[in-house]
């Protein structure tokens, strides 16, 4: 049976600052991963759409993606409401993922914020069996949060994935997005400080890099070998 990841993002790079070492890890295990981005991310001081779509492809080239979409929807106006819910249903419908990656509820941006209630509702609405969404009812069995916040507060992650051999192609596709990253002297050193919270995340489970998720639900640990890897 066919392993299937999709993973929301309010704006493009935020599935690279939160996972893209766990999207490439996936990829490379044979996971058909699927991105979609809620907006396309402008308007930014150094940044267009044209540029914005530029950006997003090569990232996702480097990630080893080779499905992303965009909803289209309006950057900084992300709300959840029966039309954007049903949306993205209908793309949860039509992709079928096992899991299901959220941004997390707690931040500054209301995007993100907004972000995350609305892929909660569109989990619960792919599964309505009379209604008027495409595709055929589906249900992901898990639903995972990522950071990509602006709160600069600690949070407790139900588990940390292992990007040890990932990171640098994390790194490349964060790259990619010059407009963000290299134009805008704000964020100049957004990059390096990605790079060592994946240190630090990698310190907590004793690897060299790792990505941190939180669940609401509880995580099933099979096996002698998987529970001592814990």
């Amino acid at each position: 049976m066919e392993r299937v990841a999709l993973v929301v993002a309010p704006h493009p790079d935020d599935a690279e600052i939160a996972m893209g070492g766990t999207i490439a890890a996936l990829v490379s295990q044979g996971v058909r991963v699927v991105v979609l981005d809620l907006t396309d991310g402008e308007p930014t001081p150094h940044g267009s759409p044209e540029i914005r779509a530029s950006e997003t492809a090569e990232a996702s080239r480097i990630l080893g993606l080779t499905e992303r979409h965009n909803l289209g929807i309006t950057n900084r106006a992300v709300f959840d409401s029966v039309e954007t819910r049903s949306a993205v249903a209908n793309v949860i419908r039509e992709v079928r993922p096992e899991l299901l990656f959220a941004p997390y509820w707690e931040d500054a941006h209301p995007d993100h914020v907004e972000a995350s209630k609305l892929v909660d509702g569109a989990r619960f609405y792919s599964k309505f069996v009379k209604s008027d969404l495409r595709y055929q009812p589906w249900y992901p069995r898990k639903e995972l949060y990522f950071f990509s916040t602006h709160l600069k507060v600690r949070y407790a992650p139900s588990f940390v994935f292992d990007i040890s051999q990932h990171l640098e192609t994390k790194i490349s596709a964060l790259s990619a997005y010059g407009s963000q990253f290299r134009e805008n002297a704000r964020n100049m050193g957004r990059i390096e400080q990605v790079r060592r919270e994946a240190l630090y995340w990698g310190d907590q489970v004793g690897v060299a890099a790792g990505e941190p998720f939180l669940a609401r639900e509880a995580i099933k640990v099979e096996g002698a070998a998987a529970l001592f890897s814990v």
